[in-house]
C-alpha cells in the first residue's frame, strides 16, 4: 500500500495532470475510498502513472469512471481536485458515457457515496439501541431512548432530501428546487393522504387517481424526480425571460415535478424497486443457501469494480417493505471473510512491510471498508482474495440455515453492525450471522497457513513483474527459520558493468526506493549469474526479471532493462525454474543486449532488495564499475 500522504493539493494536482488536465474532466465525485473521475477521453498511460503516485492504493477503470482508490483521505484529495477543475461541465456532463449499466452504476455511486457515512452512523446508533434494550427492558420507555431513536431514524426518514442534494449536483440542476420538491414528498400531509388512500379513500389530482405510495426512506422516486427536473429546468431557463426567470422557473418546476412524481414517477419506480427486492427475497426464501453463497462469494468482486452501490435501492426497499433484510447479513459475512484473509497473511508473512500494510487494511475492514484490504493484500497476492470469497460463501451458506436478517440498515456492514441482526421475533438470526462470521474469519486463516498466500502481483510502474512472496509449492525450499538467519550477508554482482546509484535510474518507482533499496548496473555482457546461494522464487512471464531468495533470507529482484516487459520475452532466455535452488555463480538468465537496444530501450538493470524493511542497514560499495562476482553491498540484520 502506498505511504500516507499529507500534501493533498499536490496529489490532486498530479492526478489532474496525469488524466489529461482540466479540459479532459467531465465530473469528479467520491465514495468512501475512491476519487471517481469521468473523463472525456481516456489516456493509455494515466492508470499506471496515477497508480504509482504516493498515497494512491490503486486505480480501477470501470463503469465509465477512472476510479482512484485512496482510502480514508479521499475526502481531502477530492476537495482539492474539485477546486482545480473550474471548467463548466453542465450540459456536457449529461452526454452519455459508456453503456446504460455503466451510467446507472456511476449515478448510484455519485448519489449515495457522499452521505453513506451518515447512514452508517445512524445504523450503528440503531444497533447500539438494540443492544441496550437486550439488557434493560425499561430503557425503551425512557425519553433518552426516544430521542436517540428518532435521531437514528431521521436520515432514513428524510433520505429523499439527502438524495436531492447529491443528485442535483450529479445531474447539474438547482439544488434548492430539488430539495423543495423532494421535501414535499416526505411532508406529514402527504403521509396522511396516503394513509387515507390505503384505507379506501378516493383521492384524485386533476382527475387522476393518487396512489398510496409513501416516499419516506425511498430511493428511486426522488432520484428520478431530480433527473427529470434537470431537463425541465434547462428547458425553462432557455425559454423564460431572465427578468422573471428566478421566480417562475422554481414555481413551474415545483408545480410540475411534485404532482408528476406523486401521480406517475413515484408509483412506477417504487413498483420497480419493490419488484427487484421481491425477486431477491424469493430466492432468499426458497433457496437461502444459494442466495447466501452468491452474495458471500461475489460481493467483494463487485467492490473491486466499484459497482456495489447499485444494490442500495433494493436493500433500502427491503427495509421499507418488511423492516428487515437478509442481503446485508450475508454482505457482512463477505466483508469479514476478506478481513480473515488479511489476518491469515499477517500471521504467515515474515515481511514487516506486508504486516504493516495488512494491519492498516484490517483495521479499515473492521469498519466495513474493504478496498484497502483487497488492493493492499488479498487481491495483491490473489490466493487470499480467492480464499476470502470461498470462505464468505461457506460462512453465508452456514448462516442461511438460521434465517439471518438485519433489522436496521447498515451503511457499511461489518463487525460494528452485527448487532443489527438481533430481533426477538427472529432469535436465531444473530446466531446464524455470528456462525457465518466466525467461519468467514477462521477459514481463510487456516487455508493460508496450509497453502500459502501466493504471488505478489502488484504492478511496478506499469511493469508486469511478479515478485513471489510465498508460493505454496515453494514453502519448504524458500522459508527460512529465524534462527538460521545471519546478521549480515554480502550480495555480489550478477554481471559486469557500470554501477549506477538507484536514485539516478530513469524510472521513478526504482529511483524513489518504492520497491526497496539497491543499486543498478548497465551490463557490459549478456548473462546474469547467481549473486549468492539460494532459491528462485519468481521468473517473470516475460522473462525480463527474476526474483531470488538467499539461504539467509535476502530477497532480491534483478530487473533486466527498463520497460523491457513490452518485448514479451523475445530477447530473454531463462535458465532456471521457479522453486529451484542454485549456488553462487550459476547461470540464471541470458539476454540479447543488441535486440533490446535496437528497440530503443535502456539495458540498465536495477538490483533491488525487496525486503529491505527486514534489515537494519544496507551498506553499498562506492565503485563506478563492477566485475562479475564483485561485492555490491552488504545487508545487516
Amino acid at each position: 500500500m502506498a505511504e500516507k500522504v499529507r500534501d493533498y493539493p499536490k496529489l490532486a494536482k498530479d492526478i489532474l495532470e496525469a488524466v489529461g488536465g482540466e479540459e479532459n474532466v467531465l465530473s469528479a465525485t467520491r465514495c468512501a475510498t475512491r476519487l471517481r473521475i469521468v473523463l472525456k477521453r481516456s489516456k493509455p498511460d494515466a492508470k499506471q502513472l496515477v497508480a504509482s503516485m504516493p498515497g494512491v492504493i490503486t486505480v480501477v477503470e470501470n463503469s465509465g469512471q477512472f476510479q482512484v482508490v485512496i482510502g480514508q483521505h479521499v475526502g481531502e484529495v477530492h476537495d482539492e481536485f474539485v477546486s482545480l477543475v473550474k471548467n463548466d461541465v453542465s450540459e456536457d456532463t449529461q452526454e452519455s458515457k459508456g453503456t446504460v449499466v455503466n451510467r446507472v452504476i456511476a449515478t448510484m455511486s455519485a448519489v449515495f457515496a457522499p452521505f453513506i457515512y451518515i447512514l452508517a452512523a445512524a445504523g450503528i446508533l440503531q444497533g447500539m439501541l438494540i443492544l441496550i434494550n437486550l439488557f434493560s427492558d425499561s430503557f425503551a420507555e425512557t425519553g433518552t431512548y426516544q430521542v436517540f431513536s428518532f435521531i437514528s431514524w431521521a436520515p432514513f426518514t428524510f433520505l429523499p432530501i439527502f438524495i436531492a442534494i447529491t443528485a442535483s449536483k450529479h445531474f447539474k440542476t438547482n439544488m434548492y428546487i430539488a430539495v423543495a420538491a423532494c421535501a414535499a414528498l416526505v411532508t406529514p400531509e402527504w403521509a396522511g393522504m396516503a394513509a387515507e388512500i390505503s384505507e379506501g379513500a378516493q383521492t384524485t389530482f386533476a382527475g387522476l387517481p393518487l396512489s398510496e405510495t409513501v416516499y419516506t426512506s425511498s430511493v428511486l422516486p426522488p432520484l428520478f424526480l431530480v433527473w427529470i427536473l434537470s431537463y425541465l429546468e434547462r428547458f425553462l431557463n432557455k425559454r423564460i425571460n431572465e427578468v422573471i426567470r428566478p421566480l417562475f422557473v422554481p414555481l413551474l418546476c415545483l408545480v410540475i415535478m411534485v404532482p408528476l412524481t406523486i401521480v406517475l414517477i413515484g408509483p412506477i419506480t417504487t413498483l420497480g424497486a419493490n419488484g427487484i427486492a421481491n425477486g431477491y427475497n424469493f430466492l432468499a426464501e426458497y433457496a437461502p443457501a444459494l442466495a447466501g453463497a452468491i452474495i458471500g462469494a461475489f460481493w467483494q468482486v463487485l467492490v473491486i469494480f466499484g459497482v456495489h452501490w447499485g444494490i442500495t435501492p433494493m436493500v433500502l426497499a427491503n427495509f421499507e417493505l418488511y423492516g428487515r433484510d437478509s442481503f446485508q447479513a450475508y454482505q457482512t459475512i463477505a466483508v469479514m471473510a476478506q478481513v480473515g484473509a488479511v489476518l491469515g497473511v499477517i500471521i504467515k508473512t515474515r515481511s514487516q512491510e506486508i504486516k504493516k500494510v495488512g494491519t492498516s487494511a484490517g483495521i479499515t475492514g473492521i469498519f466495513g471498508i474493504t478496498e484497502p484490504a483487497i488492493y493492499g493484500i488479498t487481491l495483491r497476492f490473489k490466493k487470499p482474495f480467492i480464499y476470502g470469497c470461498i470462505s464468505g460463501a461457506v460462512g453465508a451458506i452456514a448462516a442461511s440455515f438460521f434465517n439471518p436478517y438485519y433489522f436496521a440498515y447498515a451503511g457499511l456492514p461489518g463487525p460494528l453492525t452485527i448487532v443489527n441482526g438481533i430481533d426477538p421475533e427472529y432469535p436465531m438470526s444473530i446466531w446464524g450471522i455470528l456462525l457465518g462470521v466466525g467461519i468467514a474469519v477462521i477459514l481463510p486463516i487456516i487455508l493460508i497457513q496450509l497453502l500459502g498466500f501466493g504471488e505478489d502481483t502488484a504492478k511496478q510502474a506499469g511493469d508486469n513483474t511478479l515478485i513471489n512472496e510465498q508460493g505454496s509449492s515453494a514453502q519448504a525450499a524458500a522459508a527460512v527459520n529465524e534462527d538460521t538467519r545471519i546478521n549480515e550477508e554480502t550480495v555480489r554482482a550478477p554481471f559486469a558493468g557500470s554501477v549506477i546509484p538507484l536514485d539516478q535510474v530513469p524510472d521513478e518507482v526504482f529511483s524513489s526506493g518504492a520497491m526497496g533499496k539497491g543499486v543498478a548496473i548497465r551490463p557490459s555482457g549478456n548473462k546474469v549469474y547467481a549473486p549468492f546461494n539460494g532459491t528462485v522464487v519468481m521468473t517473470a512471464p516475460t522473462k525480463h526479471a527474476i526474483g531470488l531468495r538467499s539461504d539467509a533470507g535476502v530477497e532480491l529482484l534483478i530487473h533486466v532493462g527498463l520497460d523491457t516487459v513490452n518485448l514479451e520475452g523475445k530477447p530473454f532466455t531463462v535458465k532456471v525454474e521457479n522453486d529451484s535452488t542454485f549456488e553462487k555463480g550459476d547461470l540464471l538468465l541470458e539476454f540479447d543486449k543488441q535486440s533490446i537496444e535496437a528497440e530503443g530501450l535502456d539495458t540498465i538493470t536495477p538490483i533491488i532488495v525487496t525486503n529491505s524493511g527486514d534489515y537494519e542497514e544496507i551498506i553499498f560499495k562506492d565503485e563506478a564499475d563492477s566485475t562479475l562476482d564483485q561485492e555490491l553491498f552488504t545487508v545487516i540484520k
